[in-house]
């Protein structure tokens, strides 16, 4: 006599599959949500430390001489890249509300050219919402030629409403080699001519 299957048993097993594909399904889609999300939940809170992509409007504020914040400087280049890439000056100590111009020096080392982009950020997060960049080289792409240097421009004030807590903001800049990424969109302009 064969032993027959237990149709509970069965409708079980089912109601079991179902369920573990739907929390599959559920925790495959928060992974895709986990990073907007969390894009979100920073800039409310103020503390992802990311600067704005986009210049900032100087326009004459009264400039609090009683106050000085140290700005640290902090360059970084990405693995593999054959670059060279710093600060002019490692630390500047400013008024907010003031004006002030410095510059990063880069180099290429290599005996190409090659398409840089730099990504910046500010510590601790909330002085990133109070830090504003009138001119950046981050901004732009950088296009280096083959062992050539050259000066990148950085413009920026801190704003005078920047937390009386916080005395030192450090701006840290990291150089990604984007050639292959430029070099792949130029082809597809060209094909679409």
């Amino acid at each position: 006599m064969q032993n027959q299957p237990n149709q509970p048993n069965i409708k079980s097993n089912r109601k079991l599959i179902s369920l573990l594909v739907l929390g599959c399904l559920a925790m495959f889609g928060f992974g895709f949500a986990l990073v907007p999300l969390y894009d979100v939940l920073c800039e409310k809170l103020g503390i992802n430390g990311k600067t704005s992509n986009t210049a900032s409007n100087y326009q004459a504020i009264t400039v609090d001489k009683n106050r000085v914040v140290t700005v640290e400087f902090i360059s970084q280049v990405s693995t593999g890249m054959p670059w060279k890439f710093e600060p002019q000056t490692k630390r500047l100590d400013v008024h907010p509300g003031e004006l002030i111009h410095t510059t990063f020096l880069a180099q290429n080392l290599s005996n190409r050219l090659i398409v840089g982009q730099a990504i910046p950020s500010v510590s601790p997060g909330q002085g990133a919402a109070y830090f504003n960049k009138t001119e950046c080289f981050c901004f732009n792409q950088q296009h280096l030629a083959a062992a050539s240097r050259a000066e990148l421009p950085l413009i920026f004030f801190v704003d005078p409403q920047l937390p009386e807590s916080i005395h030192t903001l450090t701006l840290s800049y990291t150089l990604y080699d984007i050639t292959d990424k430029q070099l792949a969109s130029a082809i597809e302009q060209g094909a679409a001519k």
